[in-house]
C-alpha cells in the first residue's frame, strides 16, 4: 500500500464491533477500497495486536496497532516500551508498528516521563499522532512535541 506524504487522507479502521470477523479477513477489503480511490490515504489498522499484526499487516496497511488502548500513566508506558523491544524490528519503510497515540500534554505524567515517551515513539518510527488538545497544551509539553531533532529520527 503506498504511503501518502502530503495532502493525503488518514483512515483509522478500529477493531471495535468487529462481529468476530478475523482481521486477515476484515482488513483486505478496506485496503482494496482505499487503493481504488486513487487518492493518497494513510491506512492505520487497529486490531490491538491480537493476531500479531507485525508479522502480516504490512501487506494491507501503513501502520498497525500493536497493543490495547494506551493509558496516560507511566506504568502503562513502561509496559509498552518493554513489549516494543521485542517487535520494533518489524517496522520498515511504509509499514510501522503503532503503539498508539502520544499522551504528551494530557497531564498524567511528569515532564521527564513525557520526554521519554516521545523519544521512544520517535526512535521506533511510530506514527506521531498527538492525543491532546493543542489549544490547551502547555509550553513545556509543546516543547517536547516540537523537537525537530527527534522528529527527524522518526
Amino acid at each position: 500500500m503506498p504511503i501518502p506524504m502530503l495532502n493525503g487522507d488518514f483512515l483509522k479502521y478500529d477493531n471495535c464491533h468487529n462481529n468476530k470477523i478475523p482481521p486477515k479477513t476484515r482488513y483486505p477489503p478496506m485496503t482494496q477500497a482505499l487503493n481504488a480511490t486513487g487518492r493518497p490515504i494513510f491506512f492505520a489498522m487497529c486490531e490491538w495486536g491480537v493476531d500479531y499484526p507485525w508479522l502480516w499487516a504490512a501487506e494491507y496497511a501503513n501502520s498497525w496497532r500493536v497493543f490495547q488502548d494506551i493509558k496516560n500513566i507511566w506504568p502503562e508506558i513502561r509496559i509498552i516500551i518493554d513489549e516494543m523491544a521485542e517487535i520494533s524490528h518489524r517496522s520498515a519503510p511504509y509499514g510501522w508498528n503503532d503503539p498508539d497515540m502520544l499522551e504528551v500534554g494530557n497531564k498524567g505524567m511528569t515532564h521527564q516521563q513525557y520526554v521519554t515517551h516521545f523519544v521512544f515513539w520517535c526512535f521506533w518510527k511510530s506514527p506521531l499522532i498527538i492525543g491532546t488538545d493543542l489549544d490547551k497544551i502547555s509550553d513545556e509539553d509543546l516543547w517536547i512535541l516540537t523537537r525537530s531533532e527527534l522528529i527527524a529520527v522518526n
